[in-house]
């Protein structure tokens, strides 16, 4: 079976999944099947636990990027299921990466972007990471980067947008290395699944964002976008419109 005469994911199947705690996987770009993961060990990051190292600050105040929300999904997503050096085939499958294009437009899959000035005075897609949002809850799928400290200036952004919009738990999956160095920690499967019930549990005095049990048309009001968006007019009021990278640090150092 072809790429081609494969169908998506669902939208409502993939939010089910995630709100039970599994996730699709691939073995292969081309291959037309998926799987469901459930690990027994999962990564998540404290949202308060974020290690802003000294020299990522730096890059941070330098406003070395532009960094951008869903301004370009489908290029982030592409990135990330790119073929890497010295790395296996990627879990990205084109059936994958569709499905995750139709839940961005149904507004429960977002991107982050890190933009620099490439030759010419153009702007170039250099970092980057995308995730599924719904409730209180950001499931981070993968990231890229292609220039150094792009994907830590992205995370630091999630991190910060997350914040904003009062987002509880933010989940890595699978922990790594690099993702480890920036603060992320593992906590078995029955840990998670107590704080993802947590982060979908209606709030006193009103109901989570999005609703608990708010359908893929019914998007998070609170979530990532509504966050970095916020980021931004806190920026401005405090006179960093035009370095907000500067803001972003500072938001980080007072509260890592």
């Amino acid at each position: 079976m072809s790429r081609h005469d494969t169908s998506i994911i669902p939208p409502e199947l993939l939010l089910q999944a995630y709100r039970a705690g599994i996730f699709p996987m691939s073995d292969s770009r081309d291959d037309p099947d998926v799987y469901w993961v459930e690990p027994r060990m999962r990564a998540i990051l404290p949202l308060d636990g974020f290690h802003l190292s000294h020299s990522l600050a730096r890059t941070l105040r330098r406003g070395r990027f532009r960094v951008t929300c869903n301004e370009a999904f489908d290029a982030v997503i592409a990135a990330c299921a790119a073929p890497r050096i010295d790395a296996e085939d990627s879990w990205i499958s084109h059936r994958i990466a569709e499905s995750y294009g139709e839940l961005h437009r149904h507004g429960h899959a977002h991107s982050i972007e890190v933009w620099q000035e490439g030759p010419g005075g153009t702007e170039v897609l250099v970092g980057g990471l995308y995730g599924v949002g719904f409730d209180r809850v950001f499931c981070g799928e993968s990231m890229f980067s292609r220039a150094s400290d792009a994907s830590k200036v992205a995370l630091a952004w999630l991190v910060a947008a997350l914040r904003r919009a009062g987002v509880e738990l933010l989940d890595c999956q699978f922990t790594t290395p690099h993702l480890a160095s920036l603060g992320a920690v593992e906590i078995p499967q029955a840990r998670y699944l107590d704080l993802l019930r947590a982060a979908v549990a209606p709030q006193a005095g009103g109901v989570a964002a999005g609703g608990a049990g708010a359908g893929v048309g019914e998007a998070a009001g609170a979530g990532l976008p509504a966050g970095f968006a916020a980021l931004l007019v806190d920026a401005a009021a405090a006179g960093l419109s035009s370095s907000p990278g500067n803001f972003i640090a500072q938001s980080l150092t007072h509260t890592s």
